[in-house]
């Protein structure tokens, strides 16, 4: 009787292996995906409130708060970051000061985070919560489809 010692992979057994790897990666690509929206939701979130904080701070030694946005030019304006990340290229959102609906820029500003704009990383998209607002009054909105945007 002879033995046979096996130096290696069949063909079958290698398409069963890569069969099961690519079912275990098709599910869960959708899980990955959603914790990449929810974590960079977050950094817009945190940087809405990091503005926020230095607007009522603008407010206090100014009397006012200050409309800012990516094309603004003034000395003031520029201090206000922009972007929701570490750089402007790698953020997820753009954000930009504005009076809030119906009120003025002296008594009351609303900051609206866009995803996935042209100055920022224009391939995010957030179409459950949309652009995040978050005004002095202390009124956090969502422009998306979703109802739990802001936890």
């Amino acid at each position: 009787m002879t033995l046979r010692h096996s130096h290696g992979w069949t063909m079958l057994e290698v398409l069963i292996v890569l069969v099961i790897a690519m079912v275990l990666a098709a599910l869960s690509y959708p899980s990955y995906s959603q914790f990449v929206i929810r974590s960079k939701r977050v950094e817009g979130q945190a940087a809405l409130q990091l503005l926020m904080q230095q607007q009522e701070r603008y407010f206090s030694a100014n009397n006012r708060y200050i409309a800012f946005s990516s094309a603004s030019a003034g000395e003031a304006e520029r201090r206000f970051k922009w972007w929701s990340g570490a750089s402007a290229a790698r953020s997820a959102y753009e954000i930009e000061a504005q009076a809030c609906d119906g009120e003025s820029i002296e008594s009351c500003v609303q900051l609206i985070a866009t995803p996935g704009t042209a100055r920022v990383d224009r391939h995010y998209e957030d179409d459950e919560c949309g652009r995040l607002i978050l005004t002095s009054t202390g009124l956090r909105l969502a422009t998306g489809r979703g109802a739990r945007c802001w936890h």
